[in-house]
């Protein structure tokens, strides 16, 4: 008897910034910068919580413009400073607690936990993030994810482009991070 194995596609985004890697790093590490862009267009990002530590947690809460709150959680796999992040990404309640995508109405296919790689590669004082999340079901989640990201990048390429660089030297972006 032959076994059904799901197909899992991969996401690939990468997106050009103009601003050097040590302006780009801090608005992915520092949860006061994440909170202005993380999210879709017309959503919010009211809850940040980040332990930029190998095997520390991340929780984020998404608010959307009917008032719908989505958490996301996810464990620090890799952590190379102003280079790569790597991290995994489910649903989750306020306490961070995974919960079934189901819970926030998506397709009972998708894991329960995915991989995000983010890649920063500076030249010319731009940054280039290639963003790469695995695991996605045959159907319309990655195409909704893609939008998601494109939407949040465009946030972000707002936020950095409005930033001072006096407000990027203001955040704790020289954290220690352990076990890289």
């Amino acid at each position: 008897m032959a076994v059904a194995t799901a197909v899992r596609q991969e996401l690939k985004i990468v997106r050009a910034f103009d601003a050097p890697r040590e302006r780009v790093w801090p608005a992915w590490t520092v949860p006061e910068l994440l909170k202005k862009w993380w999210g879709p267009e017309y959503s919010t990002a009211p809850f940040c919580r980040i332990d930029l530590n190998l095997g520390g947690k991340y929780l984020i809460s998404v608010r959307g413009p009917d008032g719908k709150e989505y958490w996301f959680t996810g464990v620090y796999l890799q952590i190379m400073p102003q280079s790569r992040l790597v991290y995994t990404n489910s649903f989750s309640d306020g306490q961070g607690r995974i919960v079934s995508p189901v819970h926030y109405g998506m397709n009972a296919n998708m894991p329960l936990e995915m991989i995000v790689t983010v890649v920063f590669e500076e030249s010319e004082g731009r940054t280039k993030i290639t963003l790469t999340q695995d695991g996605f079901p045959q159907g319309d989640e990655m195409g909704l994810a893609r939008a998601g990201w494109q939407q949040s990048f465009d946030k972000l390429e707002e936020l950095i482009t409005g930033m001072k660089q006096a407000e990027i030297a203001d955040a704790p972006v020289k954290q220690k991070i352990k076990g890289r």
